[in-house]
Parts: C-alpha cells; sequence; structure tokens
C-alpha cells in the first residue's frame, strides 16, 4: 500500500465533511416540522454543530475500504448514505454519552446537555428532556437516511438492518458498561473484552465493514466469522489503546485532563489491572481515589507512578500490540479473495491505531 493510514484516513475525512454539512443544509427543509416550531431548528442547529465538530471519521474511513475490498469503484450514493448514517448514529452516542457523564465539553464546544442548561438555566429538566430528544433525532436520522437514499430496495433494507442490529448492540454495550462499574470486585479482562466489543466495537468497526461490503455488491453474511474476529479485536486494542491514555497519556497532547476514569469510577482496562496488582496502601489509594470527582492532579499523578512502577503501563502497552497483531494476522488471511490494497489498509490499521500519538 503505497498510501500509509493516516494519509487515507484524512482524506476520506475530508470529503466527508463536506457531505455531512450538505446533508445539514438539507434536512431543514425535509424535516417535517410544525411551522411555529423554534425548538426543533434548535436543535438541529446543535446536532449539525457537534457532528461537524471534528473527529477522525475513522468509521467512513473503514466504510470506504470494506468496499475497495471488492472493488475500488462501489456507487457513490451507497457509500454516502452509509457514512452519513454511520457518523449520525455516532452523534447519537455522544449526546447521550455527555449527558450520562455530565460532561460539560466535547472536541472544543459545549456539548449538546450544558448547550441546553445555558439556555434554560432555570428548567434544567426541559434541558434534560430536549438533550434526550436531541440523541434520539440523531438515532431515528441514522435510519431515515438509508431509508431515503436513491438505492434499490433491498440494499436500504439490508443496510437499515446492519445499523439496527448495531445500535441495539451498543445500547446494550453501554447498559453492561454501567453495571461493570456496579458490580462487586474487580472485572476480568473477558468482562472488558465483551462490554468493548457491544459498545464500540460492533458500530465503529463490524458495521462500516458490513456496509462496505453491501455497497460494494457482496453479501458479508459467508464472512461474518472473520468480520466480527477482525471487529473484536480491533475494538478491544481501541478500548485499551483510550483507558491507557486517561492515566497515562500525555494531557497536553489529548486537549484534555488526564485521571477522567480514575475520577467517574470507571472499572476501565487501567483501572482493574491497578486494582489487580497492587495492595496495601496503594491500593487503598486507588479505592479512596475513584469515584471521586474532585480527585487532585497530585493523586492522579501518584496513582500513575504506581501504575508504571508496577508495569501495568507497559502490561498494557504489550496488550494493546498483541490484539493489534492478532488483528492483522486476520486481515493478512484475506488475500486470496480480496483486492491486495484495501487488505494491506485493514492489515496496518490496528497497528497504527495502537501507536498514533492522539
Amino acid at each position: 500500500m503505497t498510501e500509509q493510514p493516516r494519509d487515507r484516513v484524512a482524506r476520506y475525512g475530508r470529503r466527508f465533511e463536506r457531505v455531512f454539512a450538505e446533508y445539514f443544509d438539507t434536512l431543514g427543509t425535509t424535516l417535517d416540522a410544525p411551522a411555529f416550531s423554534r425548538f426543533t431548528p434548535d436543535c438541529l442547529a446543535l446536532l449539525r454543530d457537534l457532528s461537524l465538530r471534528g473527529g477522525k471519521r475513522m468509521r467512513v474511513a473503514l466504510l470506504h475500504e470494506a468496499a475497495r475490498l471488492v472493488r475500488e469503484d462501489a456507487p457513490s450514493e451507497a457509500l454516502d448514505a452509509a457514512a452519513l448514517s454511520i457518523e449520525l448514529l455516532q452523534t447519537h452516542g455522544l449526546v447521550h454519552d455527555d449527558l450520562i457523564d455530565d460532561s460539560a465539553t466535547r472536541r472544543g464546544g459545549p456539548t449538546t446537555y450544558h448547550a441546553y442548561l445555558d439556555r434554560f438555566p432555570g428548567d434544567p429538566r426541559a434541558a434534560l428532556g430536549l438533550t434526550v430528544l436531541a440523541g434520539d433525532l440523531a438515532l431515528a436520522l441514522s435510519l431515515r437516511v438509508l431509508l431515503d437514499a436513491g438505492l434499490p430496495a433491498e440494499l436500504r433494507q439490508a443496510m437499515t438492518e446492519v445499523q439496527v442490529r448495531a445500535a441495539t448492540d451498543t445500547f446494550v454495550g453501554q447498559i453492561t458498561d454501567l453495571e461493570r462499574d456496579f458490580t462487586p470486585g474487580t472485572p476480568d479482562d473477558e468482562v472488558l473484552h465483551d462490554v468493548a466489543d457491544h459498545k464500540s466495537a460492533r458500530y465503529s468497526v463490524l458495521a462500516p465493514l458490513r456496509l462496505g461490503l453491501l455497497a460494494a455488491g457482496e453479501q458479508p453474511g459467508p464472512h461474518e466469522t472473520e468480520l466480527r474476529r477482525y471487529a473484536r479485536l480491533v475494538g478491544i486494542c481501541g478500548q485499551m489503546r483510550d483507558d491507557y491514555l486517561d492515566l497515562f497519556g500525555d494531557a497536553a497532547a489529548m486537549g484534555k485532563p488526564t485521571g477522567g476514569d480514575i475520577r467517574e469510577g470507571r472499572r476501565s482496562y487501567t483501572v482493574a489491572r491497578l486494582l489487580a496488582t497492587v495492595g496495601g496502601s496503594e491500593r487503598a489509594l486507588v479505592e479512596r481515589a475513584l469515584g471521586d470527582r474532585d480527585c487532585a492532579e497530585e493523586t492522579v499523578a501518584t496513582i500513575r507512578e504506581i501504575g508504571e512502577r508496577h508495569g501495568v503501563a507497559a502490561r498494557l502497552r504489550a496488550d494493546m500490540r498483541r490484539h493489534a497483531e492478532q488483528a492483522a494476522q486476520v486481515a493478512a488471511g484475506w488475500r486470496p479473495r480480496w483486492r491486495e490494497d484495501a487488505v494491506a489498509f485493514f492489515e496496518l490499521l490496528p497497528r497504527w491505531s495502537v501507536d498514533r500519538d492522539a
């Protein structure tokens, strides 16, 4: 492959930004809302702002490369409709995740929830309700964009089924993600792997793979086992990387402070490894900090030092690379039947995703 994954992902992202902006520019004229409503266009404006506020568009790249596994010239209308559906589902997830976490900012701007809190300073109930409805609208739009696409009915139905299943799996993953943090004891790797698979891998990796193949005219069903394995492995190493960076990353490079999982009491990969590794006063320190939203930066720095000294950081890096290598091996097995250039992308992607700076 002559083009590096980073450059190819960026190229897909730049093109999709234009497609996404055009979609929102016309949405107000196609959505059937009462003429008197001021809240509806305001909601659409907030969804537009959040949706166009950056992001690497990795799912869009996976979609296009999955189509290129089969053919170089998959129909652009099918790919654009699928990409819009994928990213609108992502917008839904961002709106609801920020509400669940009570996050004030996202990608350098206010979250939808806090934007509504500013609009309704004396009525948090209205802000809560409108935030939930904004996320719900993004989910409905992610399905409607497929139903409205000028594609054969059979293809529209198949793509919609992929997205409905992806959304369902994601919601189950979000439920079990919360459940994990309320379950006594330290979660083992299989619990963490299952949460990562349901919460992120199935809609961020598996769904784009399925949609890309469908757009290129190939049924994903015969390849389901290996697609699922690839997606699960990529999802696991991606979640490990996020959890690792949350404690051991460079706050300046990430644009946000470290220690978020500690403060929120999340039993992430990093936190679970810490609890399973350290004992005595060091474990007591970690347990006291868990769920303390006022946990000081100095305490987070001390926990980071404990994790580095006990080899938690090094083991997490090794585990990330092991899962990335396993995913690369799965992709390498696609060479006999699919196009070399796209296969090479999927083979290189897990390693690049683990090693990239941000």
